[in-house]
Parts: C-alpha cells; structure tokens; sequence
C-alpha cells in the first residue's frame, strides 16, 4: 500500500503550495533576482515546506540529535554517504574526472568492507579525499545553463536543470534497487532525518536575517555554481545573487 499512498501525497502536497502561491505577494523591500522569475509560486512553496518542516522534520530532527548518542549519529552520517559514491563515481567519469572515478572507487570498496558497510571512514584517516558530484554539476559542465531558480515541494531549492538530474541521480543509487518495500522506505525516512539533523545549525541564522526565502535562494545557487566551477565561479553561467539578500533593512 506503500507505493499507493506517494503518488497521493505528492498530489496533496502540490494543491498545497498552489493553494498558499495564489495568495503570496511580494515582499516590496525584498531584492529581486534575475534568475527567480517565478518567485511567487516559489515564495509559496517555501511557505508550504516551511510550515511542514516546522510541523515535522524540525521537531524529529531535534529528538534525533538529543536522543541518538553522537557515535550512531556519525555512523548514520558515514553510511549515507558511502551509500550515495556509486553516484559520485558515475558523475565523475561523465565530467572526464578519471582520477577522482578512481579514488572514490577506491574509498567506496575500503569503507564498504573495512568500514563495516560505511559505517566507519577508514579512508578519511588515511587521506582520502571525499568528492562531490552529481547529474546537476554533469550537466553544469556539460555546458547546460541552470535555468530559473525553482522551490520544490517536499525536496526544497532547485533550479530547471538540478530538478530533474536528481531523478537521474536517484537511479544510481544503490537505494533505488532494494527489492524489501520496508527497507527501501526505512532508508528513504532515515536519510531524510539525518540530512535535516546536518542542517539544525542554519536554523538560527535564519532566525536573523530579513528575508529567509532570498537566503537560501541565493545561498543555493551560489553554492551550485561554486560546485560546478570546481571553486572558479563562472558569472557567465550563473547571474550573480543579489548581494543585499537577507540583510537586515535600515
């Protein structure tokens, strides 16, 4: 019954954020950016998944780090990203990366064996270096353009290239092939819950500043674009954000 109720929540959770995007208005001080043409269904969507993770993710997230002694917590971390390397290798490749494919081939097979399933980083201690890569950057250096900012249900910021490379991504991912409906969705929850536990520190930043949607606007693309450059910002592909977002008004 599991996979009857998704596609339901989905639709839900998209009447929602239509519902709250119809009645948004602009904020008339907040910056502007000219790669967020839609930014009242955004606003309304960011009001929508801030009221659930306020409701829920927060909350949880919050017991979870009280409650979970910080070793399992570490644990839990390592795991979902040794999960997530077949991914990174994959992406790797696709950007012509054939030492970093090698290296996290080589972190993936120690920290899956030695490491007990990734739940120890073995290879960190020895050196490692860890990368980062996914579908979105592949297409960034492929030369695709990032397109308008978009605020997705449930899954957060994004843009009109990201979104769906992160369905390409799910396929590489080794969840994504688990037979056991339980497991798969067990994973699914506690990988949510880990990834929204990684980000309690930012809540009081966003405490203080003006405008939280154009923070993390701004902050997601920014990163996105340091991400793809390998470091070496091209302002060509990405506009640059508004450098007065999230500050305080006089």
């Amino acid at each position: 019954m599991i996979w009857k109720t998704r596609p339901a929540l989905a639709v839900l959770s998209l009447m929602a954020a239509l519902n709250l995007s119809a009645c948004v208005t602009l904020p008339p001080n907040a910056p502007r950016s000219r790669q967020d043409p839609f930014e009242r269904w955004n606003r309304g969507v960011y009001k929508f998944n801030d009221v659930l993770d306020r409701a829920v993710a927060r909350p949880v997230a919050r017991g979870y780090v009280r409650f979970v002694p910080h070793p399992i917590r570490i644990g839990v971390r390592n795991f979902f990203k040794n999960l997530d390397m077949p991914d990174v290798m994959i992406n790797d490749a696709l950007q012509g990366k054939v030492r970093a494919a090698a290296d996290d081939l080589g972190r993936f097979l120690l920290d899956s064996t030695v490491g007990v399933g990734g739940l120890l980083d073995p290879a960190t201690q020895i050196g490692m270096i860890r990368n980062d890569e996914d579908f979105g950057q592949t297409l960034g250096v492929w030369g695709v353009h990032a397109g308008p900012f978009l605020e997705l249900p449930l899954f957060g910021p994004s843009d009109l290239r990201d979104a769906p490379a992160a369905v390409v991504d799910s396929y590489m991912n080794p969840r994504q092939y688990i037979r056991n409906t339980g497991v798969k969705y067990a994973l699914w929850g506690v990988g949510l819950v880990n990834t929204r536990a990684a980000l309690l520190p930012l809540d009081a930043t966003l405490k203080n500043v003006f405008d939280p949607y154009a923070f993390i606007r701004n902050a997601y693309l920014e990163r996105r674009a340091y991400q793809i450059s390998d470091g070496k910002v091209d302002t060509n592909d990405e506009p640059p954000a508004d450098p007065d977002a999230g500050a305080q008004p006089p």
